[in-house]
């Protein structure tokens, strides 16, 4: 059991930046990761058609032998881990926006949150904010358009650099000092979101606490890959291989699936 894979799954490429979190802290376990672009972004999405799409992808990742899947998406986990984990023997590790830091940290009593639609909207997110951010001003902002830019090879274009600048004007407005990225696809815009933002704002995503949590439970449920080798890690998506290929950037083998 011990050598069997890791599943992640994302609504496209941007949970490869958890993917990259869990293989640095654990680098001999095998790992599968499934983009599920063709239907991203899920945001819009209502809450069952999330719960079908998490479901399609858990039972694709269990037919690879799976012994833990991490649900690298946001809206994904506030709208349907709860099912996930009603019907499925597996563990499952979810992905949550990192309120808490930044509220307990804020010295301008004042964050920002940038998420999808289906993050700010859903009743895990607001249970979140209402728990730990209730006592300081928090910005949400949906990042409408995102996604789609990623999923289309513009991470590096004028339109997103355009589409931020307007997102983050209200956020700088108000001092804030803490931007929490609600989604597993914003990572990628650090570079962006660092020459954009004042540099006292510090930003905050939740790869690292993702990876520790996932090799606690491998731990507590005795799932670790006990080997000394480095193991390979699969990548399926079901849309632009080369997208993924730009971000993943390593000779891991990618297929696409028809899926």
């Amino acid at each position: 059991m011990n050598k069997q894979p890791i599943g992640i799954f994302d609504s496209g490429v941007g949970g490869t930046s958890i993917w990259k979190a869990i293989n640095k802290l654990l680098p001999n376990e095998h790992t599968i990761y499934l983009a599920d672009s063709a239907n991203a972004p899920y945001g819009p999405k209502g809450k069952d058609a999330i719960i079908e799409l998490s479901i399609k992808n858990t039972e694709y990742l269990l037919s690879k032998g799976c012994k833990l899947i991490v649900v690298a998406c946001n809206t994904a986990t506030t709208n349907a881990i709860d099912y996930l984990r009603s019907n499925y023997k597996v563990p499952f590790i979810g992905i949550e926006p990192a309120i808490k830091p930044a509220a307990l940290q804020t010295k301008t009593n004042t964050v920002g949150i940038l998420a999808t639609k289906g993050t700010l909207s859903s009743a895990l997110f607001s249970k979140t904010s209402n728990l730990f951010a209730s006592n300081i001003n928090v910005l949400e902002q949906n990042g409408d358009g995102i996604v789609e830019l990623i999923e289309t090879g513009q991470l590096h274009s004028e339109k997103m650099k355009s589409l931020l600048k307007i997102y983050l004007k209200p956020m700088i407005e108000a001092n804030i000092d803490y931007l929490v990225l609600g989604c597993t696809h914003y990572p990628y815009l650090m570079p962006l979101l660092i020459e954009l933002l004042p540099k006292h704002v510090k930003i905050i995503d939740s790869g690292e606490a993702v990876a520790r949590q996932t090799k606690a439970v491998l731990t507590s449920h005795d799932l670790l890959n006990d080997s000394s080798s480095i193991d390979k890690t699969e990548f399926f998506t079901n849309r632009n291989l080369d997208v993924l290929k730009s971000l993943v950037n390593n000779k891991s083998d990618i297929q696409y699936l028809d899926f």
